[in-house]
């Protein structure tokens, strides 16, 4: 075998000049094996990682506000301060309500431990009647038990308790974000100059997160005075609590009308029985259905660019690499990846078409 044979070929600089193009199927694999890198070192630092996005989040929403006060005449560090201090009352009023509601649940759920026992009961008399076996329900019935949910719920009142700690890191962290964001526009004009892609970019995602955010909020705002005013009606405990947990969950795509149903259903019949109960179900599906199902999906449209099967696994996803915090961010961090990933790179754009990824601009 002569040397001929034996060369094998180095990668030189001029090489890399040339565009050596690597196989596919090392490029794929290379691309998977920095995903799963990211996504671990960004499940590693979730608690630093939510607090943060959220605060931009919320930034972007009220940077036209910002806007607005300085062309009626507000110097920038005036604007800054009335929208922080507006942000501030409003997450501290909320922190303080849910707080207190879930300190009066805690106290309340012990006087219906004999309402739940007997309900198990009723439950497993009609199980059997119905010719389910009897030592198999008997054992499901022995597993429920009321007094179980309390030391849970001691603990979602220390958890709530702890939120403190995060809301004054959510707090601070809006603070510096406010005062870097009044030069946010020039910065924005001078990248549209030097890389018009990137600028587009970015501006197409401020504008898709922050209609997104002003239409949740306020359809979930109608809904959440709704449902309160339904709850009082059916005389269901702590129907305020109820009214903030649905706007909160207006924010979670797909399973959030679920979440915020299942609380208030299980206490109307536990404190009523089973017609407050149906009411109670009835109400929010009459909510649901046509102030979320019909006429929110209408003034949203296509204006986030994201199909409802990327929606779907953008809140799994999210929910699974960021907590609680991550359903509720999922759309827009979903923009903000779709921002980075693919509108960022006219070379991408194959991958938002496989998708059926909305191309236009808002």
């Amino acid at each position: 075998m002569t040397d001929r044979h034996l060369r094998v070929h180095t990668f030189t600089d001029a090489d890399v000049r040339a565009g050596w193009p690597l196989p596919r199927t090392v490029v794929i694999l290379l691309g998977f094996a920095a995903a799963t890198v990211t996504v671990a070192g960004m499940r590693a630092v979730a608690w630093l990682l939510a607090p943060v996005l959220l605060a931009l989040v919320i930034v972007i929403a009220i940077a036209p506000v910002r806007r607005g006060l300085r062309r009626h005449g507000f110097p920038g560090w005036a604007a800054t301060v009335v929208l922080l201090l507006l942000v501030y009352a409003v997450l501290i009023g909320f922190g303080l309500v849910v707080f207190v509601s879930v300190a009066k649940l805690v106290t309340l759920l012990p006087r219906y431990a004999a309402r739940f026992d007997e309900l198990v009961s009723d439950a497993v008399g009609a199980l059997e009647r119905a010719g389910v076996g009897a030592d198999q329900v008997r054992e499901v019935a022995g597993s429920l038990d009321l007094g179980k949910v309390l030391p849970y719920l001691g603990s979602l009142l220390s958890g709530v308790t702890g939120l403190l700690t995060n809301v004054v890191f959510v707090l601070t962290l809006l603070f510096f974000l406010s005062v870097e964001s009044g030069g946010f526009g020039e910065r924005m004009a001078t990248l549209a100059r030097g890389r018009s892609a990137a600028g587009t970019a970015l501006t197409r995602f401020a504008a898709r997160t922050r209609r997104y955010l002003v239409v949740t909020t306020l359809f979930g705002f109608i809904v959440a005075v709704l449902d309160t005013i339904a709850l009082a009606i059916i005389a269901v405990p702590l129907a305020l609590l109820w009214g903030l947990l649905s706007f909160v969950t207006n924010y979670i795509p797909n399973v959030g009308f679920v979440l915020g149903l299942v609380p208030p259903a299980l206490l109307a019949l536990l404190d009523g029985g089973w017609r407050p109960m149906v009411a109670v179900i009835g109400v929010y599906c009459l909510v649901n259905l046509v102030i979320q199902s019909l006429i929110q999906p209408y003034y949203v449209g296509d204006s986030v660019g994201l199909s409802a099967l990327v929606t779907f696994v953008a809140l799994v996803f999210w929910a699974w690499v960021l907590g609680p915090l991550g359903a509720i961010l999922a759309i827009p961090v979903t923009l903000l990846v779709r921002c980075v990933l693919l509108d960022m790179d006219p070379g991408a754009r194959w991958v938002a078409v496989l998708l059926h990824l909305s191309t236009d601009e808002p």
